[in-house]
C-alpha cells in the first residue's frame, strides 16, 4: 500500500489523541492562489489551536500522503494535472506515479485506510440538478454508504439538488445529524429548505452517536451538518439567481462530470464579486472548530478502530 503517514499523524493515532482529516481539492480545484494556500494552512492550524492534529490528505508521486508539509500544500495549488481524485480514480493515479487532490469520497477512502475517524470539508457532493436525466450523481454519497468517516460539512453544496440530496443518503442508510440546528444547510445558505432528522447541540452528543454506531457495527459514514456562520451566510435569492446563470453557463459549453463543480465554483465567485469565496473560507474554517471540537470528545471514548475490522470498501 503506497500510504505515507506524517510522523506528527502516526503518533498521535498510536497514542488514541484526536486526529482531523481535511480534503485537498479545496486547494488544486476549489479556490484561487494565494487564497487556497492559506486557508489550508489556516484551518490546519485552528484545528491544532484546538488540541487535535491536523492530516490534509493528497496524492503525491502516486503515493497517499496522510498529513501534508506546507511545501507540499504550496505544491499541489500551483501544480498543472493535479488529478481530481474519487474512488475510480484511485488505481489509475498511485499506479501512474501522478498527483492527485483528493475529493470527500477519496479523502474518506484515505481516512479510513489510517484509521482517522473525523473528517472535514466544506460541503458534501451530491445529486446534481437534472439528474433525472444526466444520472449526475456524486461518489461522495455511494463513500458515506460504504466508509465509516464522520464528515463535518456545511450541508451539500448549494448547486445540487438539496431534496435529492438527502433522499438518496436516506435510501444509503447514512445517519444525518444537524449541528446546533435542524434545518439542513445548503452550503453559502444556513437552511435549504429541508430538516435534518435529528439537531444534536454539542460535540459531545455527536461524539456518543458516532460512538454507538461504531460500537453497533453498523458500517458507512456520518454526515454531520453545520451551517455557515450567519454573518457570512449570502443571501438565498441572490445565490439562487447566481447558481441558475452558472448552471445555465455550464450546459451551454458543455462542461460535464467531474469539472461541473469546480466550473460552477468559480463562476459564483465572479459573479458574487468574491462573497461567494469569502463565505466558503468561512465556512470551512469554522467547520474546522466544530470538526476538532467533535474530534477530541471522541477519542475520549472507546470506539473499536475502523482499522481492526475488514475494510468495507
Amino acid at each position: 500500500m503506497k500510504l505515507d503517514i506524517k510522523p506528527e499523524v502516526a503518533e498521535a493515532l498510536k497514542q488514541g489523541k484526536a486526529v482531523v482529516a481535511l480534503e485537498s481539492t479545496i486547494i488544486s480545484h476549489g479556490m484561487p492562489y494565494p487564497q487556497n494556500v492559506e486557508t489550508a494552512i489556516a484551518v490546519e492550524e485552528i484545528i491544532r489551536h484546538a488540541g487535535a492534529v491536523p492530516a490534509t490528505i493528497a496524492i503525491l508521486n502516486g503515493r497517499c500522503k496522510v498529513g501534508l508539509t506546507h511545501e507540499e500544500i504550496e505544491q499541489l495549488a500551483r501544480a498543472e494535472g493535479v488529478i481530481k481524485t474519487s474512488r475510480r480514480d484511485l488505481p489509475y493515479v498511485t499506479a501512474s506515479g501522478r498527483n492527485g487532490a483528493t475529493t470527500v469520497a477519496g479523502t474518506m477512502i484515505i481516512a479510513n485506510m489510517a484509521g482517522i475517524r473525523v473528517f472535514v470539508t466544506g460541503g458534501i457532493g451530491g445529486v446534481h440538478r437534472g439528474a433525472e436525466q444526466t444520472m449526475d450523481i456524486s461518489a461522495d454519497l455511494s463513500e458515506l454508504a460504504r466508509t465509516e468517516v464522520a464528515v463535518v460539512c456545511a450541508g451539500a453544496k448549494s448547486i445540487l439538488d438539496i431534496g435529492l440530496t438527502l433522499e438518496y443518503l436516506e435510501t444509503q442508510g447514512v445517519t444525518v445529524l444537524g449541528y446546533k440546528t435542524d434545518r439542513f444547510p445548503a452550503f453559502y445558505t444556513r437552511d435549504s429548505g429541508f430538516p435534518v432528522p435529528y439537531a444534536l447541540h454539542s460535540a459531545a452528543e455527536v461524539a456518543e452517536v458516532l460512538a454507538e454506531k461504531a460500537r453497533l457495527g453498523l458500517g458507512g459514514g456520518t454526515v454531520i451538518a453545520n451551517p455557515i456562520p450567519e454573518e457570512y451566510a449570502l443571501p438565498e435569492s441572490e445565490i439562487g439567481a447566481a447558481i441558475e446563470a452558472a448552471i445555465r453557463e455550464a450546459n451551454a459549453r458543455g462542461i460535464t462530470g467531474k469539472e461541473v463543480t469546480p466550473f460552477l465554483l468559480s463562476r459564483l465567485g465572479e459573479i458574487t464579486g468574491g462573497r461567494s469565496l469569502e463565505a466558503n473560507i468561512a465556512l470551512v474554517k469554522h467547520n474546522a472548530r466544530v470538526g476538532a471540537e467533535i474530534a477530541l470528545e471522541l477519542a475520549n471514548r472507546i470506539v473499536p478502530n475502523p482499522v481492526e475490522r475488514p475494510l468495507s470498501q
